[in-house]
């Protein structure tokens, strides 16, 4: 099933062009939805409500249900428009049906921190990203893999990936930059057996962190990092590789200075596929969600694999913030939470 009317554009801002282009309006549309995404968004906008009143079918997750599952069923039932309402990890499997039978998608942001939704440029409100169901228009995005599995944001591998598994770390707020630093790259920091090619043809064989993206991260452009597209048909890489107590000091004092990216140990790039092998299982945050996974893992990108359908009311607005001055935002901060799953 194909869908020639999407067009390709970098952010919603870009995308005012393709609003005149409205969408057909979807003869059967279906909304899964994830009733403990956000603390419980799906009660408390009552979202099973509008959705009948606007004439699309509600899917509400059960315990043990299989969202891939539901989302086959939606489709074998005629499904023509596919929603989902939750996290970005539940996001990413409801899109990976989508884009396998070419059906257009709608993010409703009913998680915690909605990652995917503030780079595509949606906004994270959920009443209104429904209006997306019956006035909107499609545009092409990017999806990533590791080892046939999709992600729409990114996947951390090292320290972090093995945090990122205990709810202190889940729950606390957001630290600063330095007081990540010591947990994340210290001398006492578990060296992590990943050995991938860097960007100057040189092997890596151990990283504290290392973070893989559905499309690279300016991690200058705010607190959390950011995406200025999501059609660039490029992976986003991030190394970071600290051997002594004495570089661990060195990446500190340059964190606390906003110029982590100055550390020998740091580096960024673009691929369309990286391979990372290991003698161990590799343990990794996958949108936020804690996986393992048996080495090597093979990443790619899938260009233009997904078509979005956006509100035609989010035409023209701006997905990420203006540069209002001020001190310049910390990369190894930003990094830390997108390994972490935290952004925003």
């Amino acid at each position: 099933m194909t869908h020639p009317g999407a067009g390709s554009a970098s952010s919603v801002q870009g995308r005012a062009q393709h609003a005149a282009d409205r969408a057909p309006r979807a003869t059967q549309p279906v909304l899964l939805m994830n009733p403990r995404s956000g603390g419980g968004k799906v009660a408390r906008f009552r979202l099973e409500e509008r959705c009948h009143d606007l004439g699309i079918e509600a899917v509400v997750l059960g315990p043990g249900d299989d969202l891939v599952a539901l989302a086959e069923g939606a489709v074998a039932r005629g499904c023509d428009l596919l929603g989902m309402a939750g996290g970005d990890g539940s996001q990413a499997l409801v899109a990976t049906v989508a884009a396998r039978h070419g059906i257009p998608f709608v993010v409703v942001p009913a998680g915690t921190r909605n990652n995917f939704a503030r780079d595509l440029g949606v906004g994270t409100g959920v009443v209104g990203s429904l209006t997306a169901f019956v006035d909107g228009f499609d545009v092409r995005i990017d999806l990533a893999e590791v080892n046939g599995r999709v992600f729409v944001n990114n996947a951390s591998m090292g320290a972090y990936a093995q945090l990122v598994r205990s709810p202190r770390y889940r729950e606390a707020k957001v630290r600063t930059t330095v007081g990540l630093l010591p947990e994340l790259v210290g001398p006492s920091a578990a060296s992590v057996d990943l050995r991938y090619e860097l960007p100057g043809g040189g092997q890596a064989t151990t990283a504290q962190v290392l973070l893989i993206s559905n499309n690279p991260y300016d991690l200058s452009a705010s607190p959390r990092g950011a995406r200025p597209r999501l059609d660039g048909g490029r992976l986003g890489v991030t190394s970071v590789r600290v051997l002594d107590g004495g570089e661990a000091k060195q990446l500190a004092a340059l964190a606390a200075a906003g110029h982590s990216e100055l550390f020998p140990g740091w580096h960024e790039w673009t691929a369309t596929q990286l391979e990372v092998t290991s003698a161990e299982p590799i343990a990794l945050g996958v949108d936020g969600e804690a996986i393992t996974l048996d080495p090597p893992l093979h990443f790619l990108t899938r260009p233009g694999a997904l078509i979005v359908r956006v509100a035609r009311a989010r035409a023209g607005r701006r997905s990420m913030p203006l540069a209002l001055g001020g001190p310049r935002p910390l990369p190894f901060s930003a990094l830390s939470r997108l390994m972490s799953g935290r952004g925003g």
